[in-house]
């Protein structure tokens, strides 16, 4: 048997004494050193037994340890695609706003959307939020749909164990503004669209930020991929006709985009909705928002657009990390790294303007704005880009990098996102 004693506050004062015994068994004792009270004992078949007079305060619990948001970018910092700057017209096409949110509807020019939309104080605690703005009074029709949507891979969503006897509870949190009061609605839906379970949320005062809860029992049927395709799909309702919302509380076979008697957002001209602080958690309550540190938050962005910018920077001299070379005076190739391996191979590539880049070539004195960059093709880990320069130089066979002349600068590689 071996006891060590950790004595605080001096001689005999009070402390911590553990005893193990031969048979791998534990015992912990706290208190004054000469009357120490048993808090827990693990015997050596692994029975935990925790003193009943002992209290554990703060957040010591296994739903606050790092990784249970399964929501990326839930607080709405990162925005590589458009570094802050609104979206005038929203299409009917899937439009990514901020990182990993997208918008998607039945109709084009229904609403404006941007991170931080009309520089309203988002709730205490947090910088940024996604905010949509209504262009019109347009009522939906019955087939109608306009959602705010995130999908979680299903790598990230394999723990739920949805579409199994054990399928696990999850709660979903977020703060949320309106001008428009009254119920709104969430759905969370699985890829082939014949799983889904709508719930309705109160909006109860007017440009207010409120925090919402929503708890739903984890799905025992149904086919949630647990790969690297969709997992589970998170809709916030904005515009939906009769015809793709469902009634409120339970599990059904089809697809929906809100819960009944949802008040449609784009209805009303100038309307306002505007989210941040979206967590999905594996529980059955609601945790404080995880917060996750900046680069790492970035990076998650980024396995499903790879991108670099010069945004921010007070210099448009900036060095992208590209090498290659030049096939003809006037053309060549190189090569960009990821900053994190993809999801899939990209499929293209798209930059703020052609003319924010250049060539440099060792040796020259000058750089050489491009006239053109195309997608060549892409593994997970990098890109082939093609690039064509404004005027002929000496650049056959020389190694050439890539630079940028304008803090407006970036590049981002389509076609991993979900």
């Amino acid at each position: 048997m071996t006891t060590s004693v950790i004595r605080a506050g001096g001689t005999g004062v009070a402390g911590v004494q553990t005893t193990g015994g031969d048979d791998g068994a534990l015992s912990l004792k706290v208190g004054p050193l000469s009357t120490t009270v048993e808090a827990l004992s693990i015997t050596s078949a692994g029975a935990a037994t925790l003193a009943s007079t002992l209290a554990i305060t703060g957040d010591l619990t296994a739903n606050n340890f790092a990784g249970r948001n399964k929501i990326i970018n839930g607080a709405m910092v990162i925005d590589q695609r458009n570094a802050g700057a609104v979206i005038s017209s929203l299409g009917a096409a899937k439009t990514y706003i901020v990182d990993r949110f997208f918008y998607q509807s039945g109709n084009a020019g229904r609403f404006s959307a941007q991170q931080n939309a009309a520089a309203v104080t988002p709730p205490e605690g947090y910088i940024k939020y996604l905010g949509f703005t209504s262009l019109g009074a347009n009522t939906p029709a019955d087939s109608d749909y306009g959602i705010a949507s995130q999908i979680i891979e299903g790598f990230n969503t394999a723990d739920l164990g949805w579409g199994t006897a054990s399928a696990a509870t999850i709660t979903i949190s977020f703060w949320v503004r309106s001008s428009i009061t009254g119920t709104q609605s969430i759905a969370v839906v699985n890829l082939a669209g014949n799983r889904s379970y709508s719930q309705t949320y109160t909006i109860s005062s007017a440009n207010t930020w409120e925090q919402k809860t929503i708890t739903i029992t984890g799905d025992t049927t149904g086919t949630w991929p647990t790969d690297h395709t969709n997992g589970i799909m998170l809709r916030f309702a904005l515009g939906t006709g009769a015809n793709n919302l469902t009634s409120a509380g339970a599990w059904r076979a089809s697809n929906s985009n809100g819960a009944t008697g949802t008040a449609a957002i784009s209805a009303t001209s100038g309307a306002t909705f505007y989210i941040t602080g979206v967590q999905l958690e594996k529980s059955s309550t609601a945790t404080e928002f995880e917060y996750r540190p900046y680069g790492t938050e970035l990076a998650l962005c980024q396995r499903y657009l790879p991108a670099f910018s010069n945004v921010g920077n007070t210099t448009g001299n900036g060095q992208f990390p590209a090498l290659g070379n030049g096939l003809t005076t006037t053309t060549g190739f190189l090569q960009v790294p990821f900053p994190v391996p993809a999801r899939i191979n990209p499929t293209g590539v798209t930059v703020s303007a052609v003319a924010h880049f250049q060539t440099g070539v060792a040796g020259a004195t000058t750089d050489i704005v491009l006239s053109a960059i195309g997608f060549n093709q892409a593994t997970k880990d990098a890109c082939l880009i093609t690039f064509t320069q404004g005027s002929a130089t000496a650049i056959v066979d020389k190694p050439i990098g890539l630079r940028t002349n304008s803090t407006d600068a970036k590049m981002y590689f389509t076609g991993a996102e979900l």
